[in-house]
């Protein structure tokens, strides 16, 4: 039997743990300034700081540990994923506001959801038979 993987649980478990949340430093930061951040949160975290213990995001706090701050130097270190997290690091949550508007669009969309249908679209990669 396989582990279930956390993201299932909490599919923004990914973004609440960004390396750029986790080591509190701008996208735009250079490599010694991540290094530095990272090894002054171990530092902080190793002596028990409750300030350092826990870092904010853009969906709330979150418990940070050592553990999680060296994955976040390792992940920042790699290009590939450095810019990925950066692309993420830039992207604000949806308000409730923002939620409520995209839910009136979608409103306003539907007769184009029953022109669709008129022409045979069906909503998948198929057209539907006549």
């Amino acid at each position: 039997m396989t582990a279930q993987d956390p993201r299932a649980a909490d599919p923004l478990q990914g973004w609440r743990v960004n390396p750029f949340f986790v080591l509190e430093v701008r996208t735009d930061a250079s490599p010694a300034d991540i290094e530095r951040a990272g090894q002054r949160l171990i530092a902080l975290l190793t002596v028990g700081s409750e300030s350092a213990a826990r870092c904010e995001t853009p969906l709330g706090p979150v418990t940070r540990d050592a553990d999680m701050v060296r994955q976040a130097l390792a992940a920042l270190r790699d290009p590939e994923q450095r810019v990925l997290h950066e692309l993420w690091a830039n992207v604000a949550p949806v308000t409730a506001d923002e939620r409520h508007a995209i839910s009136a669009n979608a409103a306003a969309a539907r007769p184009w959801d029953a022109a669709m249908r008129a022409i045979g679209w069906t909503g998948t990669d198929r057209w539907a038979d006549r």
